[in-house]
């Protein structure tokens, strides 16, 4: 019997301890990140704090880490410009060659993001960018860019300062856990149905 009891307790230690493991390691799975390497262009895609997805692709070029900039969203106000022109507004103010920058201003949702953008780097012939949006959005991301691009097409995900969520601290707040949930359930839809939201 004092085995058993040793035993089970042994067993719960570990059980409790993977546990901890897959809680914490949530937002690491949701935010992939990799070595930066040079790459023949650099993909901002829009939305959650755009400014700052902008931001961290022209700073990744002014580097350079990559010839190009691809700007992906379309337009919040039907009667303002696409996100991806202001976002290329805000590179040209920053100092980035308009000749440096392509746009896509009709994606809605990170499939469309993906399918627009992979149209571009058919096109232009790249075979491989640095994928910049937000911490938590940066596998769901990837998926989808592997899913049109194929999957021996080099993606480097790096993400954007987001000042709602940190990976290693998903869980501080009300607002960064409902981000992580909702997050997760539509990573898990585009696994299923290769469909992203």
């Amino acid at each position: 019997m004092k085995r058993f009891v040793v035993a089970l307790a042994i067993t719960l230690v570990i059980l409790t301890g993977l546990g901890a493991g897959v809680f914490f390691g949530i937002g690491y799975y949701l935010s992939p990140q990799d070595q930066l390497a040079k790459s023949d262009a650099i993909v901002a895609i829009s939305g959650g704090e755009t400014e700052a997805r902008t931001a961290e692709a022209v700073k990744l070029y002014q580097e350079g880490w990559g010839a190009n900039i691809i700007f992906s969203g379309a337009a919040l106000d039907p009667n303002g410009p696409s996100n991806a022109k202001a976002m290329a507004r805000a590179a040209i103010a920053a100092g980035v060659p308009p000749t440096s920058i392509e746009l896509d201003e009709t994606a809605t949702n990170t499939r469309q993001n993906a399918n627009d953008v992979g149209e571009i780097i058919r096109r232009e012939n790249y075979h491989s960018i640095i994928l910049v949006t937000s911490p938590y959005h940066q596998r769901r991301a990837s998926i989808a860019f592997h899913r049109v691009l194929g999957g021996n097409f080099v993606i480097v995900n790096h993400s954007s300062f987001d000042g709602r969520w940190r990976r290693s601290h998903w869980w501080a707040t009300p607002a960064s856990r409902e981000l992580t949930y909702s997050e997760l359930q539509k990573v898990a839809y585009e696994l299923v149905s290769g469909q992203s939201k």
